[in-house]
């Protein structure tokens, strides 16, 4: 049976998601302002997963008969020095997600609510591929950092994720 403590903790991590949309979206709109549509375009794909992520979170608590809370939220940052910076930050913030994630976890493991420790095992998955994703932009992003053609080329690879919800 899902505590209040759990409870509550869950309903901050799906607010958290919730805002790592919104600061994804600020990383594209830097972007974009930049002229670096791909770049753009990757971190709004990135939004759209962080929000996928918040609403799995929402429909797993009301599937419990319980109450998802929306709360405010801060404002992301909207400033940054160069691409790089973005993604830089974009990686402290999946490291963040991933604390965040291991500490319900914890939780859950130590109040023995089944339930939730199996929900969580797929975010903990999820985790290991966002970290890694964005640790591997940002080392590409140093090793092409006085190379404009590679860094164009990059933009463009970018430019051609999509997202597409998980079964």
């Amino acid at each position: 049976m899902l505590s209040d403590r759990l409870l509550e903790a869950l309903n901050r991590q799906m607010n958290f998601e919730f805002y790592s949309s919104q600061a994804y979206l600020s990383m594209a709109s830097y972007c974009a302002a930049e002229n670096f549509d791909g770049f753009a375009n990757f971190l709004e794909v990135q939004a759209e997963e962080e929000k996928f992520h918040a609403m799995k979170i929402y429909r797993f608590i009301n599937a419990l008969g319980k109450r998802a809370i929306i709360t405010g939220m801060k404002d992301p940052i909207t400033e940054f020095s160069s691409i790089r910076d973005v993604f830089e930050k974009g990686c402290e913030q999946e490291k963040e997600v991933t604390k965040r994630i291991y500490d319900l976890a914890d939780l859950a493991m130590n109040e023995r609510e089944h339930a939730t420790i199996h929900f969580l095992k797929w975010f903990i998955d999820e985790q290991i591929e966002e970290e890694a994703m964005f640790s591997g932009i940002v080392h590409k992003l140093r090793l092409i950092e006085k190379d404009s053609n590679a860094f164009i080329m990059m933009d463009a690879e970018l430019a051609k994720r999509t997202f597409t919800p998980p079964a």
